[in-house]
């Protein structure tokens, strides 16, 4: 289960291949705006359709990742297996139901851990490189990050609670293959049932505009439910300026995955109190100190 070539993901892979050729040829011949496919700065709409350095970079980030959480998935699984074979109450039967509660446990868990790394900066530290594209496309789903540290902790509860380390890893795979086909601009609103219970690629959009309206909306993996029930929902009632609120500006991979590491150890390093280099890790992105503000505010 744990081998890269065993990964249900990896069994995804053609057809998340031949989604990205369905896309751009639906952009292609079928949405009839030259912007869409030569993916130039439009003002208002921003950048649309596909650049190919951006997508490159995507891929290339899709395919560190297998390859960097095997070893986080390793530890994580026997420290699970521990967990629910010598811990748990009960266990989840592998019936059609239990495997349903597990997919929903999962989902519930995997809206926590996202809601933690927008929220913290030390989780926005490694999360910020999936979101630092500036296109919404098939090719953006791959851009994953290589440091899921804090999925260890979000999802230690699950098997403590009988669900078994293989029916989460399966549960936590297919999350993520339904979130690959929420990443485009192809598709708009789907039937109103489907939108107001599941995540889609409208509302996917919104989490992925950096728009002041739709910043912190929208962490669904596969339900927008959790969203509705917990206050973080948003409707698109634009389209959104995708990518961060200061965009990166590079095709680096290293700069990409762990720049934003390297600015967060600067600030605790420079923060003269514990209470601020706390603030620094565990409040959100762009968040300072009192007086570091007020400084700002009177040199302004």
């Amino acid at each position: 289960m744990l081998d890269p070539m065993h990964n249900p993901i990896t069994y995804a892979v053609p057809f998340f291949v031949l989604a990205m050729l369905i896309e751009l040829a639906a952009l292609r011949w079928l949405d009839h705006d030259d912007n869409a496919w030569s993916a130039v700065t439009d003002g208002e709409r921003g950048r649309t359709g596909y650049l190919a350095r951006d997508a490159r970079t995507s891929i290339l980030m899709g395919i560190g990742s297998l390859a960097t959480t095997t070893l986080i998935k390793v530890v994580m699984f026997v420290v699970y297996i521990g967990i629910w074979t010598y811990l748990a109450p009960w266990h989840v039967p592998g019936t059609w139901w239990g495997v349903l509660i597990s997919v929903l446990a999962v989902d519930l868990a995997y809206y926590g851990n996202h809601r933690f790394v927008h929220r913290a900066r030390v989780g926005w530290a490694a999360h910020q490189a999936h979101h630092s594209s500036e296109y919404m496309n098939f090719a953006t789903a791959l851009r994953q990050k290589w440091n899921p540290w804090f999925e260890f902790f979000f999802f230690l509860p699950l098997p403590l609670l009988g669900f078994s380390p293989v029916g989460i890893y399966v549960a936590f795979s297919i999350n993520l293959v339904y979130q690959f086909f929420v990443h485009t601009e192809t598709i708009g609103t789907l039937p109103r049932p489907i939108e107001l219970i599941f995540n889609t690629p409208s509302h996917h959009r919104v989490h992925h505009g950096s728009d002041p309206l739709y910043l912190d909306k929208n962490y669904a993996g596969i339900l927008i439910i959790w969203d509705r029930m917990f206050g973080t929902f948003q409707p698109e009632v634009h389209r959104p300026r995708y990518g961060l609120t200061t965009q990166v500006g590079t095709y680096r991979l290293l700069t990409l995955q762990y720049g934003a590491y390297a600015a967060l150890w600067r600030d605790v390093r420079a923060a003269r109190t514990w209470r601020d280099r706390l603030g620094y890790l565990f409040r959100p992105p762009g968040w300072q100190p009192t007086a570091r503000r007020a400084a700002g505010t009177i040199q302004s």
